[in-house]
């Protein structure tokens, strides 16, 4: 066996040339290595390969560096047909995430490339993390640091104060938006700290499943509303400002889905004018968040808390991430399926 991993800050003819004695082998190549931790290590694969590592790649590098690749490996590159065009040997393309929006899934299929993506990974990490912004916004811990910091406790000159009102997570009720793995693991989860979980139904739905709730009552009487439901063309600006305005005014959104199901604007009017009491946003429309971005340019709000896009990055759930990606590249070259979506 052959697995010749190379971290790439070379120039590119140095990068082809490698392994070049054994033309049989296929080449991976991982687009941008850096969304997963240095320390995280992916096991070495099974059959001879040479494996290819870019930190990041650009728009204007994907066509160059998937020229000669067999394996694509990439987290939220955007493979256009435009640039998978480039790629006449490509056979697999493995997604290190969930979502493959990022992909042109029907060129991909028009050619009888394979795509994988990987489930199930973050099933600790995420809903910790919705937890977790949950219980800051309830008790406003971010706004008493804030204040602390600010001088405010010897302004006041008591042995506490009470600038920002505080409220217990425990009987509450939560509304998930969408009840898939990750719904269910924040359900349970949200259960154990005694919050009461309803599950929204699919807005606009003609018919309401068992064991949901209508999608408007669940924002009306959700004292938290949580996003963890794909980006698809029906979702966009799934929270808008109508949305918005049928929540309460104590009500918490949190966002850990994707940045595109909310309409960041509207959201940060909410926020200024107290159509609802706080905010918890992981994701992003844009990634990285430019300057100019709404929620950027009003981090400095008491009630909105800020995260980029780690909500799935404990170390346990990005190294079962890479132990998955390892078992979807060894069943694709077995000639088997695994969690594949093309």
């Amino acid at each position: 066996m052959t697995d010749t991993h190379h971290d790439l800050s070379k120039p590119p003819s140095y990068e082809k040339c490698l392994n070049s004695h054994e033309p049989s082998a296929p080449t991976v190549v991982f687009l941008d290595r850096d969304t997963i931790p240095s320390h995280i290590k992916i096991a070495p694969l099974s059959f001879e390969h040479q494996w290819l590592n870019y930190p990041d790649t650009t728009p204007s590098q994907i066509a160059e560096r998937i020229v000669d690749a067999d394996i694509i490996v990439t987290n939220k590159v955007v493979l256009s047909e435009e640039v998978l065009a480039q790629a006449s040997k490509l056979r697999h393309i493995a997604v290190t995430a969930t979502g493959v929006n990022n992909v042109d899934l029907s060129y991909c299929q028009s050619r009888s490339i394979a795509v994988s993506n990987i489930q199930g990974y973050a099933t600790q990490s995420v809903p910790e993390h919705v937890i977790g912004l949950l219980f800051a916004l309830f008790r406003n811990i971010s706004a008493y640091h804030n204040d602390i910091a600010q001088g405010e406790w010897q302004k006041q000159g008591k042995f506490c104060f009470f600038t920002h009102p505080i409220r217990d997570v425990a009987g509450s009720t939560l509304g998930i938006i969408g009840s898939g793995t990750l719904g269910q693991a924040t359900a349970k989860l949200a259960s154990a700290v005694g919050m009461k979980v309803v599950f929204a139904e699919r807005k606009g739905a003609s018919e309401v499943r068992a064991g949901y709730q209508t999608f408007d009552s669940v924002l009306k009487q959700s004292d938290a509303v949580c996003l963890l439901c794909p980006l698809t063309e029906s979702t966009v600006n799934l929270i808008d400002k109508h949305e918005l305005e049928l929540m309460k005014p104590t009500a918490v959104l949190i966002n850990t889905g994707r940045g595109g199901l909310v309409n960041e604007h509207a959201l940060v009017d909410a926020l200024r004018q107290g159509v609802i009491a706080g905010a918890g946003v992981d994701v992003f429309i844009q990634e990285p968040a430019p300057k100019d971005n709404p929620l950027i340019m009003n981090q400095d709000l008491p009630t909105l808390l800020l995260t980029p896009h780690v909500a799935w990055g404990s170390d346990s759930s990005i190294q079962k991430l890479c132990n998955i990606l390892v078992d979807n590249l060894e069943a694709f070259q077995q000639g088997s399926e695994l969690n594949r979506v093309v």
